[in-house]
Formats: structure tokens, C-alpha cells, sequence
């Protein structure tokens, strides 16, 4: 394995992977690793395969009808002072 050193890392920046680190049981280095992975391996999402996706689970939902904007407006401030 490749050894790779990072130099002048922020104290902030040290700060939240040892706290990832914690919270995930790891040590330092393997957030680091785990950290680099999921930037490095993000697939990007192909937009017209995603907008097809959603188009055939919103068929297969029937709805009787859609939400206007008022309704979702409504839903969300329910409840709220």
C-alpha cells in the first residue's frame, strides 16, 4: 500500500475527522481512508435516467392528483406557531 502524507491540515479541519473518527470507532486514518473513498468513488447521476425514474414511480402511484403548491405550503406550516 501507498503511504501519503498531508501537510498543513487545519485545526478545524483535524478537529472534525477526529471527532468522525470517534463517533465512527475508527482511528484517524482509516476516516481519512474512508473519507477519501466516498469522495473519490461518488457516482454521478445521469439526469435524464434519473428524471425517467422518477416519471415511472410516479406513474406507478396513481394518484388521484397532484399537490398544488398551496397544499404542500399548508402541510408544512401546520402545527407551527
Amino acid at each position: 500500500m501507498t503511504t501519503i502524507t498531508v501537510k498543513n491540515i487545519p485545526d478545524e479541519l483535524y478537529a472534525l475527522i477526529k471527532q468522525r473518527a470517534k463517533a465512527n470507532r475508527r482511528s484517524i486514518n482509516n476516516e481519512i481512508i474512508v473519507c477519501l473513498e466516498t469522495a473519490v468513488r461518488r457516482d454521478r447521476v445521469n439526469t435524464e435516467e434519473f428524471l425517467k425514474e422518477v416519471h415511472v414511480l410516479r406513474e406507478n402511484l396513481k394518484m388521484p392528483y397532484l399537490l398544488t403548491d398551496e397544499e404542500i405550503t399548508a402541510a408544512k406550516n401546520e402545527g407551527r406557531p
